[in-house]
């Protein structure tokens, strides 16, 4: 039986350059929850505010997954030579745009109705 190697799997860097794509993606949506929450408050009001910490949430949970799935994968492709399927960080990821798309669409939503009122 082989040892696992401490060190990367390919010379390309692959599974790093993976796990650094993951993070942007999780802090870009996190990013993006944040900036729902700022712009929807006002006419969302606390519906906004637990869409964003809920979008929050998974990001932050997506971003952890992440190096989950890295140690998972390097573990697996130095040692046994299988790479593991894992599909919780993209459904935290779609979860999280679900959630800045519903916020967005409420928030462009009720502005106009608020035009149309006034």
């Amino acid at each position: 039986m082989t040892q696992p190697s401490s060190g990367p799997f390919d010379s390309g860097l692959q599974l790093e350059r993976t796990l650094l794509a993951w993070r942007r993606t999780c802090l870009a949506l996190g990013l993006g929850s944040a900036v729902m929450v700022r712009f929807a408050a006002e006419a969302l009001g606390a519906t906004a505010v637990v869409l964003g910490l809920v979008g929050l949430g998974a990001a932050a949970a997506g971003y952890a997954r992440a190096a989950v799935r890295y140690r998972r994968a390097h573990h697996g492709l130095t040692g046994s030579g299988e790479l593991p399927i894992d599909g919780l960080a993209l459904a935290l990821v779609t979860v999280t745009l679900v959630l800045i798309g519903v916020g967005a669409f409420s928030y462009v939503v009720w502005s106009g109705i608020d035009r149309l009122l006034l």
